[in-house]
């Protein structure tokens, strides 16, 4: 990646809104080690408050990558991937079938997770587990792929 390459960390999370957001300073950390600049914000889970954060993030704040963090389970508030879905352009899947992959040898929940994964306009959205150990776990193979798929992406 030339340039550092801009990233935005998403916490979707109401119980996390009031304070703790363990999840989004681990998906932080796996960011800056990866050598990007990282932006945050945290939203309840709300399909249209995630869906705008990610719309400004990409079209306005102009960053690379978004990873979001939380929202994807089966619960009926879990919008995550909704969300998601509502922006993207085109679907990039490799990543949210790779990050359920590796989670089932820690556990078989891991199947649970609906995260998915897109491009719109010139950025990549990936969907990440709520649980910080889940986004240690997996973003070992998310990291070596960004500077081929921000390359690819500034074409």
């Amino acid at each position: 990646m030339g340039e550092t390459a801009r990233a935005a960390v998403l916490t979707v999370s109401t119980s996390r809104a009031a304070g703790d957001d363990s999840s989004g300073d681990a998906l932080e950390a796996c960011c800056r080690e990866a050598g990007l600049e990282v932006i945050r914000d945290l939203v309840a889970d709300d399909r249209e408050s995630i869906a705008a954060a990610l719309r400004r993030f990409c079209d306005e704040d102009g960053v690379r990558f978004v990873f979001t963090t939380g929202g994807t389970g089966m619960t009926a508030d879990d919008l995550t991937p909704e969300a998601t879905r509502d922006v993207i352009d085109r679907e990039a899947p490799g990543y949210a079938e790779t990050i359920r992959a590796v989670s089932l040898p820690y556990t078989p929940l891991g199947i649970l997770t609906r995260g998915v994964s897109g491009i719109r306009g010139r950025t990549l959205i990936v969907n990440f587990p709520g649980n910080p150990k889940a986004i240690g776990q997996t973003w070992v193979v998310v990291e070596p792929t960004l500077k081929h798929a921000a390359e690819t992406l500034e074409r």
